[in-house]
């Protein structure tokens, strides 16, 4: 049985840059990750139930559809051998506030190790998102996103005290990704 580490991150925060150069460092060292987006998984699942046809009808399922496909993808994912990386929201920011990203549902199946929060200061998120043209996201304010964060570490903590995993932040700031690159392989080893 490998490890089972979540890693999350506001968007534009360029968890998936650190990710990939801390992957990228452990192969040289003969260490390797299965990297799994949650959401993708989820979305393999219902396709192959049939249930939709594109990852938007996702969100327009019932909410208990909703749940057993979660379920479903979590009881999958447990199921793999080796290191496994969890790619996923650790809260979804919604109009009428934020939501755990892993439900309890979810983390009794997925059992992680470690819970990763990937951060950086909210300035540099805004402008990440504003310089990102091949991404549409929202454009919230900084103080929205520095929330965002605070929700993030708290639900981070909830995780781990729900399943015994640990929690670690690493951060991404601008003009040290080496640095975070290596903070991300230390935790992975």
């Amino acid at each position: 049985m490998g490890k089972r580490v979540v890693i999350t991150g506001v968007p534009g925060v360029g968890k998936t840059t650190v990710v990939n150069g801390a992957l990228e460092v452990l192969g040289k060292e003969g260490i390797s990750y299965q990297s799994i987006n949650f959401g993708s998984f989820m979305f393999e699942v219902a396709s192959s139930q049939k249930i939709v046809s594109d990852r938007d009808g996702m969100r327009k399922l019932p909410g208990p559809v909703q749940k057993d496909i979660q379920r479903e993808a979590a009881q999958a994912i447990a199921k793999i051998e080796g290191n496994v990386i969890i790619d996923t929201h650790c809260t979804v920011k919604t109009p009428k506030g934020f939501l755990a990203g892993l439900p309890e549902w979810v983390l009794r199946e997925l059992k992680p190790d470690m819970v990763i929060l990937v951060e950086t200061d909210e300035d540099q998120i805004l402008s990440r998102r504003l310089t990102d043209t091949t991404r549409t996201r929202d454009m919230d304010s900084g103080k929205e996103i520095a929330l965002h964060q605070e929700y993030n570490r708290a639900m981070a903590a909830a995780y781990g005290m729900m399943t015994g995993c640990t929690v670690k932040i690493v951060k991404n700031q601008d003009f040290l990704l080496e640095r975070a690159v290596e903070d991300m392989a230390e935790a992975l080893r």
